[in-house]
């Protein structure tokens, strides 16, 4: 019996605005050589990111089935999709819901191009994913020029390395058509640097110390970068009263809900973000739901990202915390260790708590831009770790209602902080 022919999908979209002018790219590749098949790439007009990833999927899918047109329903080819969109990845894997009303006929007619036993989703970085990026780039380019993206113009595959080292490809373990084992050469490929001498040194050894610092290789891939978004004000905010995690749980204002809007537009503006991640207090899913309708994205909630349980001090102003409970309050701006009144939790408690959170979401989102909806403390707490401070530095910083900070996670552990308390999109 003949196996059936197996492909690498590779695919990507992209909106300069997001809404904005959008592209979609895509490629397909035998994992048995690491050759390019087919390629795929189009202008759409004015479209969201994840509507633009979802239609380069369905063009890297039909592309894949093109190449067996006469192939039996049972035969047809396996394929194995390789996108950076985490969101795609997720949703035709079945391990998250399809919610918004845009994507779900995309969803559906990904889905229809193939039997869903011949496709498996696998998320890479970007930097894993530069030759569909490049294609829908060009597109975008084209479209710009009021024209649609030709094969015959595209310099998308010239610039992958996967040609160049496909006669290097390792020996292939398993019977003939194995797909794990074609796709692993395909992705050694990727990994491995140019025969033309595109890296100038040798890979890193799995078992080097990794370097830090000045020192550090300059090959690191795309950081994850979190951008820190305060949440808009509530009706405690003016007041300057203590809101934590265990008091009313207020909502935006109408102040605060104007600034939303406003941090909403100018996100959709840079057409950076890629990932939403909230506190789950009130305050925050609003801002954050904001966000995410201007952008088209899903809002994922993390426990970790509250803000302090301030104890018996919610609500109150610090001239009424210092009036009740002085000494109490003398002993926390003393002491990260030290709580607040009434079972409240300390710095050093919280500090621990976003570290943890920290990492997760940095191993999660490795070499994306994620959009991180949180409050004071726990922004603080990040740029103070990042930047190596001490618990002190927490009073020495000031950050506005809806105000944008960022901080970018390398894979050999540093951290860069990009930006601190920036309100431009406010004024």
């Amino acid at each position: 019996m003949t196996q059936p022919r197996r492909f690498v999908v590779e695919a990507d979209g992209g909106s300069r605005g997001n809404p904005g002018p959008a592209g979609y790219g895509a490629v397909v590749i035998d994992p048995a050589t690491g050759e390019t098949l087919a390629e795929a790439a189009e202008y759409i007009g004015v479209a969201t990111n994840n509507v633009a990833e979802y239609k380069g999927l369905i063009a890297g899918l039909r592309a894949a089935k093109a190449l067996v047109p006469d192939a039996p329903a049972d035969g047809g080819p396996r394929v194995h999709v390789r996108m950076d969109s985490k969101l795609v990845v997720e949703q035709m894997s079945g391990r998250w819901k399809i919610k918004h009303p845009d994507m779900k006929p995309l969803a559906a007619e990904a889905a229809r191009i193939l039997p869903a036993s011949a496709v498996t989703y696998e998320w890479i970085p970007r930097e894993k994913n530069k030759h569909a990026d490049r294609l829908a780039n060009e597109a975008m380019d084209a479209g710009k020029r009021g024209r649609q993206w030709e094969p015959s113009s595209s310099t998308a595959d010239l610039d992958s390395p996967r040609s160049s080292v496909a006669a290097a490809l390792p020996p292939v373990s398993g019977p003939p058509g194995d797909a794990a084992a074609g796709a692993a050469r395909a992705r050694a490929a990727l990994n491995r640097p140019a025969a033309s001498g595109e890296l100038n040194r040798p890979a890193p050894s799995a078992t080097a110390t990794p370097q830090v610092g000045w020192g550090a290789a300059p090959d690191l891939g795309a950081p994850a970068t979190f951008v820190l978004l305060r949440h808009g004000e509530t009706a405690l905010t003016p007041e300057k009263r203590f809101s934590g995690s265990g008091g009313t749980d207020p909502e935006l204002s109408a102040v605060g809900r104007g600034q939303a809007e406003h941090a909403a537009e100018a996100f959709a503006a840079r057409g950076t973000v890629q990932e939403i991640v909230s506190s789950p207090l009130r305050r925050c899913r609003e801002t954050a739901g904001a966000v995410a309708a201007r952008l088209g994205l899903e809002v994922r909630i993390e426990d970790g990202l509250r803000e302090t349980d301030f104890g018996v001090w919610e609500g109150l102003t610090f001239g009424e915390v210092r009036e009740r409970y002085g000494a109490d309050l003398d002993a926390w701006l003393a002491s990260a260790k030290a709580a607040p009144t009434g079972g409240g939790e300390s710095f050093a408690e919280v500090a621990r708590r976003v570290a943890a959170t920290r990492d997760r979401l940095v191993s999660r989102y490795a070499g994306r831009t994620v959009l991180l909806v949180t409050h004071v403390t726990p922004i603080k707490t990040l740029v103070r770790l990042a930047l190596g401070a001490p618990p002190e530095s927490l009073f020495r910083m000031e950050l506005s209602a809806a105000s944008v900070s960022a901080v970018a996670y390398y894979a050999d552990g540093n951290a860069s902080v990009r930006l601190l308390n920036d309100t431009s999109h406010l004024r």
